[in-house]
C-alpha cells in the first residue's frame, strides 16, 4: 500500500477480529492485555475522525462448527457459538471503555438484560451519537460466520472498508506459518479471492462485501498501532477490491 499521511484513507470501517486473537497464553478464553490493547487501536482511529464497528468471532471459547463435526445440532451447536461472541462483544466493550472509548454492543439475538437488541435505527442513532459499535450474536443465524456476519454489519453501515484482523499480515497463497516462502499477495479482487479459493474469508462474506463496493483489508491483528497505520495508508496489509 502506499505512504500516507496523517489524514484517514477510509472513513467509515469495520474491524473483524477472529475469537481466537483474544485467547490468553493457555490458549483459551479472553486475555484483557489483547482486548485493551485491540482497543487502543481502535481509539486512535477515532481519534483521527474515523467510524468504527466491531465484530469478534468465538472461537476462543467455543466453534459451533467443530461440534456439529462430531455429530451434534448442527443448528444448536451454531447457536452456541453465537453466545461465545457475545461474551466476547462484552468483554471487548468493557476495555472499550476502560481506554476512554464511548461504546455499545447491538446484539443479534434478544438479550435485554446485557446487551441491546439490533436493529437499523438504533446503530444509526448510536453512530451518531459517536459510539464504537460492537456487534455481537453473529447474524442471529445458524449456517453463517462471523465472517459474513461481519460483512453484513459493513453492509449496514455503509463503510469503506472490512478490515479482518488475523494471525498473519495479510493474504498468502499457502500458510505462511507452515511454509516459510508461501507468495504473499499486496493487492487482489473479490473475485480473485473467490476464484483463487484463498481462504482468507468465506465465499459468503467475499461476495457480500463485492456486492455492497466494500473494500476487504487483511492485516495481522497482534501488530499493536498496524491497524492504524494502515487507515493512514502505510503499513502490511492485503488489499481486496475491485
Amino acid at each position: 500500500m502506499a505512504a500516507g499521511g496523517g489524514e484517514p484513507i477510509y472513513k467509515r470501517v469495520l474491524l473483524k477480529v477472529s475469537g481466537e486473537a483474544l485467547m490468553a497464553e493457555s490458549g483459551f478464553g479472553i486475555d484483557p492485555a489483547v482486548t485493551t490493547r485491540i482497543a487502543r487501536d481502535i481509539k486512535r482511529a477515532t481519534e483521527m475522525g474515523v467510524v468504527v464497528g466491531v465484530v469478534i468471532g468465538g472461537g476462543n471459547i467455543f466453534r459451533g462448527v467443530s461440534l456439529a463435526a462430531k455429530g451434534a445440532d448442527r443448528v444448536m451447536a451454531d447457536h452456541m457459538g453465537m453466545l461465545a461472541t457475545v461474551m466476547n462483544a462484552l468483554a471487548m466493550r468493557m476495555a472499550l471503555e476502560s481506554v476512554g472509548v464511548p461504546s455499545v454492543v447491538l446484539n443479534a439475538l434478544t438479550m435485554p438484560q446485557i446487551s441491546e437488541t439490533f436493529s437499523q435505527r438504533r446503530l444509526e442513532e448510536h453512530l451518531e451519537d459517536g459510539k464504537v459499535v460492537v456487534f455481537a450474536g453473529g447474524t442471529g443465524n445458524p449456517f453463517f460466520t462471523t465472517d459474513t456476519a461481519a460483512a453484513l454489519r459493513a453492509s449496514e453501515m455503509r463503510c469503506d472498508a472490512l478490515f479482518k484482523g488475523t494471525q498473519v499480515d495479510g493474504i498468502y497463497m499457502e500458510d505462511p506459518r507452515k511454509n516459510p516462502h508461501a507468495r504473499r499477495f499486496e493487492r487482489l479482487g473479490h473475485s480473485e479471492v473467490l476464484e483463487k479459493g484463498l481462504a482468507v474469508m468465506d465465499a459468503a462474506a467475499v461476495s457480500l462485501a463485492r456486492d455492497a463496493g466494500i473494500t476487504v483489508v487483511v492485516f495481522s491483528i497482534h501488530e499493536e498501532g498496524e491497524f492504524v497505520r494502515i487507515l493512514q495508508g502505510n503499513g502490511r496489509c492485503t488489499t481486496v477490491s475491485d
